[in-house]
This record gives C-alpha cells, sequence and structure tokens, in this order.
C-alpha cells in the first residue's frame, strides 16, 4: 500500500497545481479508503489477486478527482448535481402531490441540499478527518465531488438477494415523508433562500455581490454601482428589457413571488428569465465590460486576473499558443485593434479568444 500511496502522491503532484502537503493528504485517504475496501471484501480476498484490486480502485478514484478537478468549481458542482438529479427523477413521486416537472424539481433540489450534507458528515467519518472538515483547496472540493458520486451509488444491500443504490434508498424515504402542502420555489432552491433566508448554495460570485448589500467602502461601493448601472445598460441595449427589470427587481432583494406578481409571471417563466438573466450577466462579465468587473472583484489583468502565483503557472501551463500570445499582449498594455493586427485576428475571434482566458481564469480562482 506504501507503494500506491507514493504511485497516487506523484501523479497528484504532477497532474495538479495543488500544494504537496494536499496532495499527500489526498493521496492518503484514497490509499487508506482503497485497503479498507480489499481488507473487508471477501470477494475480492477470494480472487487472489488483492493489488490488482488496489490498483484498479485506486485509478478509478484518482480518474474521478481529476475529472472534477479538470471542470473546475462551478461545472463540478453543476455536473455533480445535474448526475445525481437525473438519478432520483423518476423516484421522487411525493404522494398526494400533483408529479409535475416543477413540482419534482423543487423537491430533488431540496433533497439534494440535505444529501450533500449527509456526504459531507460520511465523508468526515471515513476519512477521520475534523468533525468540522470542510474542503478549502480545488483538489479538496474536486476529492469530496467525486466521494459524493460513490457514495450517493453505493449499493445496499436488501432482502432476496436485492440490492438498491443509496440515494434512491434515501429519495424514496424524503418523497414519502413530503406533506401534502409541500410547496418549494426553485427560484429559492437555486439561490438559497429570498430575503428572510440567507443564501447558502454556492453561486456565481458576481450574481451574489451584485444583490447583496455589504458594509462596502466608499470606493468599492462607487464600484459596484458603475458595475449594476452598465449591466443595466447592456441589457437594455441588447433589448432585454425583461431581464433588466428582473435584475432592478433582485438588486431590492425582493422575494420571489413578489418578484412574480410585480412582473405578472408564472414561476416557469420566472424560471426561463433568470435563466436567460444569468446567460447575459455572463457575456457582460466576460467580454462586454470585464475590465469594470475584474476591477471590482479584485482581478485585473495587472494582478494576474487574481490568480495566486501557482494558480497562475497552472493557468498559463492549460491554455493554447494564440491564447497565450493574447494574454502577452494585453499585458503589454496594446489595444484590441492592436492584439488583432499583430495575431492577425478579427475582432469578433478575438473576443472569443479573450472570453475563454477569462472563463479559464474564473473557473480556477473559485474552486
Amino acid at each position: 500500500m506504501e507503494k500506491l500511496f507514493e504511485r497516487l502522491f506523484q501523479e497528484l503532484c504532477q497532474a495538479t497545481p495543488a500544494l504537496k502537503r494536499n496532495c499527500r493528504e489526498v493521496a492518503r485517504r484514497i490509499t487508506d479508503e482503497v485497503q479498507r475496501i480489499c481488507t473487508e471484501s471477501q470477494r475480492i480476498q477470494d480472487t487472489g489477486d488483492v493489488e490488482g484490486w488496489a490498483n484498479n480502485l485506486a485509478n478509478h478514484r484518482l480518474k474521478q478527482v481529476l475529472r472534477y478537478l479538470k471542470f473546475g468549481s462551478a461545472k463540478g458542482r453543476l455536473e455533480l448535481h445535474s448526475s445525481l438529479s437525473a438519478i432520483v427523477y423518476r423516484y421522487m413521486t411525493p404522494p398526494n402531490v400533483q408529479s409535475s416537472y416543477q413540482a419534482r424539481v423543487a423537491l430533488i433540489e431540496d433533497f439534494l441540499q440535505n444529501f450533500y450534507g449527509e456526504s459531507i458528515n460520511a465523508f468526515r467519518r471515513e476519512n477521520e478527518v475534523a468533525v468540522d472538515y470542510q474542503p478549502r483547496s480545488s483538489l479538496e472540493l474536486a476529492e469530496y465531488m467525486a466521494f459524493t458520486e460513490r457514495y450517493a451509488k453505493r449499493r445496499i444491500p436488501l432482502s432476496r438477494g436485492r440490492s438498491q443504490q443509496l440515494i434512491i434508498l434515501r429519495t424514496q424515504t424524503f418523497s414519502k415523508q413530503q406533506p401534502p402542502e409541500t410547496a418549494i420555489d426553485i427560484q429559492q432552491a437555486i439561490e438559497g433562500g429570498d430575503s428572510e433566508h440567507p443564501r447558502t448554495a454556492p453561486l456565481q460570485r458576481l450574481r451574489e455581490e451584485l444583490t447583496t448589500e455589504k458594509n462596502l467602502g466608499e470606493s468599492e461601493s462607487t464600484v459596484r454601482e458603475r458595475v449594476a448601472e452598465q449591466l443595466m445598460t447592456y441589457l437594455v441595449e441588447k433589448d432585454q428589457k425583461d431581464c433588466a427589470d428582473y435584475f432592478s427587481l433582485r438588486l431590492m432583494d425582493l422575494p420571489t413571488n413578489e418578484i412574480e406578481s410585480i412582473l405578472q409571471i408564472t414561476p416557469r417563466e420566472r424560471d426561463y428569465l433568470q435563466q436567460r438573466f444569468k446567460y447575459h450577466l455572463l457575456k457582460f462579465s466576460f467580454a462586454h465590460n470585464w475590465e469594470l468587473v475584474h476591477e471590482w472583484l479584485g482581478a485585473e489583468l495587472v494582478k494576474n486576473l487574481g490568480l495566486t502565483p501557482q494558480q497562475w503557472e497552472h493557468f498559463q501551463s492549460n491554455i493554447s499558443r494564440t491564447q497565450a500570445k493574447v494574454l502577452s499582449l494585453k499585458q503589454q498594455g496594446l489595444s484590441d485593434l492592436e492584439v488583432s493586427k499583430t495575431l492577425d485576428l478579427t475582432a469578433t475571434q478575438l473576443r472569443k479568444q479573450w472570453s475563454k482566458l477569462l472563463e479559464q481564469a474564473w473557473d480556477i480562482r473559485n474552486i
């Protein structure tokens, strides 16, 4: 097992920008889990190839961790959430509740938030970490998401030789416990609450910052107001007046039922509107006025887009040759027109390359 640990440690060090201490801890936890499985499984013991099984199990776990690490924080959470939602959807059938798509989605959101809490407790218990352990680094978060996926899909033995995935059993129990009048707003589930319930779900920082009042210094408050004002102008210019109206109501932190009442829309229509607003928000952040947004978030180009030295090195090693040239010329202070001429790119091609660079940095910075 020490040989396995050393291999995992070296592979993590080579494949990730994480600190060696971080890589060592994750490699040790994978090794310990694999050893426990091989020791407790009579079927594996009977094969006579315990080492082969240990390597296969470890490789599977390493592959999962690296997969989520590649996704990044936001995309990784979305991938995990989507995967688990697809598994439990057909089993979310509460009694005496109309099983519409909207009703199921709302209940699934609520159920999965509870399940993630159960998962982190299981992770702490099985890996002998502190009772208040929370994944902090990008590698630890990827490790936790990979664990949650495996934990959800564990086969639980039932009577008469049958078995079922743990998350399905949890879903069936949760579904039966729902009272007939249960109604969970999908907007509340996505955004983590309304004005009376603090947001706890992981959101894109920009949307959360824009719609949350904080104790800001005068200069930061001014930049925040400029971001909000220019985003509003951008939405109107793009003929997205309904998104602008939605944004203005979100700035007032109104609960979702009031927003629906003022805009005279249904919950489903509001859900579509929110997704459209999110799309335009990202375009605004990565292309339309990225300098102002990044100044506000403390992630200007002169500050390496808000990345730590280690993250910046990892970022530069994972971009294309064209992107590297764009980045270098931008750092030299060249205008977009000058960069386009130097690299023989159209204005549209340059915007696409730069938008991709900003999004990659965003993912690394927020995991």
